[in-house]
């Protein structure tokens, strides 16, 4: 695996810095210990909603994105099935906002993604 998004997952999994599938995600966001929520292309529309509106709501400000991946490949990113996986360590969280808006800027896309 050399994309450094996943990697840096894998990772931050592995030092226990991850909430992974919905239950631990929802729960990661109501014990504020969420620092970034990421969801995979293939979460459905419903759930990347109510992830959306658990990252803002009760004056929450918890970022919300949607990583170019489908589940399965972040799920062997991280070791374990997922969609949807909160990050939450400030530094980790911060590295990967840093990639993931220089993938945006530099137009770079991950071949399986969705267009």
């Amino acid at each position: 695996m050399n994309d450094p998004l996943l990697s840096l997952l894998g990772i931050a999994r592995r030092a226990g810095k991850l909430s992974c599938g919905h239950d631990a995600v929802i729960e990661s966001i109501v014990q504020n210990k969420a620092q970034l929520c990421l969801c995979c292309t293939d979460a459905s529309p419903r759930l990347q909603k109510e992830l959306r509106h658990a990252c803002t709501y009760q004056g929450k400000a918890v970022d919300c994105f949607v990583i170019p991946y489908e589940m399965n490949r972040l799920s062997n990113a991280i070791g374990t099935k997922a969609a949807v996986v909160t990050v939450d360590d400030a530094g980790f969280a911060k590295k990967l906002c840093t990639l993931l808006q220089e993938r945006n800027t530099t137009g770079k896309d991950d071949r399986n993604a969705k267009r």
